[in-house]
């Protein structure tokens, strides 16, 4: 069977293909062999660049540009002569060197120095470094500016709603009345310091042979500071240096990174789920989208889908990252290949997470407050002004405050009139007996208001 939308085995390269595009370039086949030329490449560069290595003269201005052309220019028709050579290397990334070879065989400078590509590498070198160039260029480029886009228009409808009042439910019950402002605003703190711990992971490097002691470096050039060039080289690509590795780099960080994203994945299940709660409340209208259907057979539905979309797909996404969490510093002695397969999946991970964001943007622009079903739920329960009322009684010194409100309001509906008539009768200073009748439901909500517009 052909490959196209409608035969892809994942949903990723399916149905979702559309809105996942932006990873292609990062996580497909042809941006990890993309990655692993643009590293040899440097590495070559770098060598031919070090007066100290005797035996390959550095190049002049026009080899340089060649090379760079090479990597800037890669095709995915390019990746197909690796793969096709890769069928009978059985090794990926010696197909690689095999082709780097292959187009530069034309260019004198270029192929007198062909021994040196690759050179003291073990396939980890490259990979390790395509491997965190890979996720460091996806968190900064795609994901984090997609979830920047949630968290400014959560920030944004907090700001909005910041003085609408909605009753709060605790344990699913009536309780003390928040803003839907305030609530969006708690979210939105919670996201600000999970996008900041993303954000500031350091993705290390290294590039120090077969087992991590430079062994073959030095084999061929005893008196250099191979380490000291290492350094210089993975620090040279934006990435941090590890020092000491086995055969792999331990992939710590890039665990630290796909947890962090899996922690924040969590909160916005927690949103998705409140969300999706306060449409079916009435809290939220959504806007219908003219041509869509909400239901085969209801006519009237419109189904908070953008919402469920969001939490299936980060659910499963936070599946796959937190596997790599706990798989990929784990490596049997020097070097097993378990951790190859599953860095390959990264795309995998990170699109669901991509196509959670998405999806929950989208349904946040579709959302709009009734404010009317907010206040009718508020005032159809005037109970929740017993905390207050108790507070005040056990400040000026009544007995049995608690107790007193407990018998009052416990499992009744209170109406208006039964509480301001309790108030009343309080032998309270008459300020602040005036002070509790004028509290409602709808303006008993605290400083929700101000910390909503805080944020």
């Amino acid at each position: 069977m052909s490959l196209h939308a409608l035969t892809a085995l994942s949903p990723l390269d399916g149905r979702y293909a559309g809105k996942v595009d932006a990873l292609r370039a990062q996580f497909s086949e042809f941006g990890l062999i993309h990655r692993r030329l643009f590293v040899e490449i440097e590495w070559l560069k770098a060598l031919a660049a070090e007066p100290d290595l005797a035996g390959i003269p550095p190049f002049s201005p026009a080899a340089i540009a060649e090379l760079d052309a090479l990597a800037r220019n890669f095709s995915p028709e390019a990746a197909a002569w690796v793969k096709e050579k890769e069928a009978s290397t059985n090794h990926d990334v010696k197909a690689l060197e095999y082709w780097i070879r292959d187009q530069t065989q034309g260019n004198a400078e270029i192929a007198r120095a062909s021994g040196f590509i690759h050179f003291a590498c073990t396939s980890e070198d490259i990979n390790n470094l395509a491997h965190a160039l890979m996720a460091q260029g996806a968190r900064d480029g795609i994901l984090l500016p997609a979830l920047d886009q949630v968290i400014e228009r959560l920030r944004t409808m907090a700001h909005e709603l910041a003085g609408l009042p909605m009753m709060s439910r605790t344990h699913g019950q009536p309780a003390t009345p928040s803003t839907m402002g305030k609530e969006l605003a708690n979210v939105v703190f919670r996201l600000d310091r999970a996008r900041a711990r993303i954000a500031e992971i350091t993705l290390p490097g290294k590039m120090n042979g077969a087992v991590g002691n430079y062994n073959a470096h030095l084999a061929a050039y005893p008196g250099f500071d191979w380490e000291a060039f290492a350094r210089r080289f993975v620090e040279g690509l934006g990435l941090a240096f590890n020092p000491y590795t086995t055969q792999i780099e331990p992939h710590d960080a890039l665990a630290e990174l796909f947890d962090a994203f899996a922690r924040l994945n969590t909160i916005l299940i927690d949103l998705d789920r409140d969300i999706w709660g306060y449409v079916s409340l009435g809290y939220f209208r959504q806007r219908p989208k003219k041509g869509e259907v909400g239901s085969s057979t209801m006519p009237h539905k419109v189904n908070p889908i953008d919402f469920e979309n969001s939490e299936g797909n980060l659910g499963l996404a936070n599946a796959i990252l937190r596997h790599f969490a706990e798989k990929l510093p784990i490596s049997r002695w020097q070097r097993d290949l378990s951790d190859s397969t599953v860095l390959r999946n990264m795309g995998v991970g990170l699109g669901h997470a991509l196509l959670g964001y998405v999806s929950l943007l989208g349904g946040l622009g579709k959302l709009e407050p009734d404010a009317a079903t907010l206040a009718a739920d508020l005032n159809a329960n005037w109970e929740l002004l017993a905390e207050p009322i108790q507070t005040v009684m056990r400040r000026y010194g009544l007995a049995n405050p608690y107790e007193t409100l407990k018998d009052l309001t416990r499992g009744e509906r209170i109406t208006r009139q039964i509480m301001q008539d309790f108030i009343a009768a309080l032998n309270i200073p008459p300020e602040v007996r005036a002070e509790l009748l004028r509290l409602t439901p709808e303006n008993y909500t605290g400083k929700a208001e101000e910390l909503a517009r805080r944020i």
